[in-house]
């Protein structure tokens, strides 16, 4: 089902592609990924790390369970974000933010589990710096800054290769969700998102959660950082969920999205926001126009509830393709042989007989074998 105009492009921006078929232990509850790798947080604590190997985009291997850590007292895990510039990752478990190193997970020493969490937000500027390359020189990288929303305050600290407080600004509303850009956070209480400039301690409310104030049935909240001073908030109307794009200064920008349901899941992969439907429907709105411009049917073999989330990752990855390695086979054209008079006033023109828009072809007429291109591969 379609809620807002759609503009179908030639090319779907995704496809559907496995990458793990299955996790022993628990459920998952949250993953991310970056390059090589893939980090799964599930319901009974345990947090798993994947990896593929490598040799091109022709030569993919499926990927592969490596190692397997329990997190304390056994609680599902929340949330992952992955700190590239930093090469850490911070894990929201039982209240508790617990730092590792990546991509090996092992604990970062002398720095203990920050906690009483109820959430938490790094700063989406700094998780968009790259990882330093190995031929890099040495350097004193900069800090990354990050929100810990606790029941009555909002604590700030910095991480290097040494965490450090900042500050405290309290905060008595008692929030469900925050996120972070520059000096502006957004964070949802349990009726209103609410704009809190970092530098001044300044807050003011923005939009409630749901429009409908005579049901008590509670509202998910949805925070996606768009840009520097821009975000995306979700309100309920009761008949559809609406998707508004605000400034740090709470000023509306852009046009409205609108979704028939109440989404289960979002994320952003500019110029795309992907949202999970309730029904299993996966729907891709251009952040540019509002439109529609794919809906990811849901699968027909599984139900609806076994797609449980969506997930953004900063950082590139890998995703082994059958559909590419298909479309990538080697494939034998014939060439249209030129008469001798044109061939010696074109010198070179036969490079492009091949059809594939790239100049591989050689001109020879006895046929080339060429590679088909295809959307996806790696991500």
């Amino acid at each position: 089902m379609a809620s807002a105009p759609i503009d179908p492009l030639d090319v779907p921006p995704y496809l559907v592609e496995p990458l793990v078929p299955s996790i022993p232990g628990g459920k998952i509850t949250c993953a991310q990924a970056l390059g090589s790798e893939i980090y799964v947080g599930c319901s009974n604590g345990e947090l798993l790390r994947y990896a593929t190997q490598t040799d091109g985009p022709s030569k993919l291997e499926p990927y592969n369970l490596l190692s397997r850590q329990s997190l304390p007292n056994d609680k599902a895990i929340d949330e992952i974000v992955l700190v590239p510039c930093l090469s850490r990752a911070l894990v929201l478990c039982d209240r508790q933010i617990h730092l590792y190193t990546l991509p090996s997970l092992d604990p970062v020493p002398n720095i203990k589990p920050l906690k009483n969490v109820v959430t938490f937000a790094v700063d989406q500027q700094h998780l968009q710096r790259p990882a330093p390359s190995p031929s890099d020189l040495p350097a004193k990288l900069a800090p990354v800054e990050f929100c810990v929303i606790k029941r009555n305050t909002i604590a700030l600290y910095s991480l290097q290769d040494r965490l450090f407080y900042q500050k405290e600004i309290p905060f008595s509303q008692g929030a469900t969700l925050a996120r972070r850009t520059g000096r502006y956070l957004c964070v949802a209480d349990g009726e209103f998102y609410n704009m809190i400039d970092l530098q001044s301690a300044s807050m003011f409310q923005l939009l409630p959660l749901t429009q409908v104030f005579d049901d008590p049935a509670p509202v998910k909240p949805f925070i996606t950082v768009i840009s520097e001073n821009e975000f995306l908030l979700l309100s309920w109307t009761g008949a559809s969920t609406l998707g508004v794009f605000i400034t740090g200064e709470g000023d509306p920008v852009r046009g409205t999205l609108e979704w028939p349901s109440h989404p289960e899941a979002i994320c952003l992969d500019y110029p795309y926001i992907t949202t999970l439907l309730p029904n299993g429907t996966i729907e891709i709105h251009s952040v540019e126009t509002q439109a529609i411009v794919q809906v990811v049917s849901a699968p027909e073999n599984v139900e609806a509830r076994d797609r449980v989330t969506l997930a953004a990752c900063m950082g590139q990855y890998v995703v082994p393709s059958l559909q590419q390695s298909e479309k990538m086979r080697m494939k034998k054209i014939k060439l249209v042989r030129r008469p001798k008079t044109e061939q010696s006033s074109d010198v070179g023109s036969g490079s492009e007989s091949s059809g594939n828009g790239n100049g591989n072809g050689n001109g020879n007429g006895n046929g080339v074998n060429v590679e088909e291109p295809t959307h996806g591969g790696y991500m």
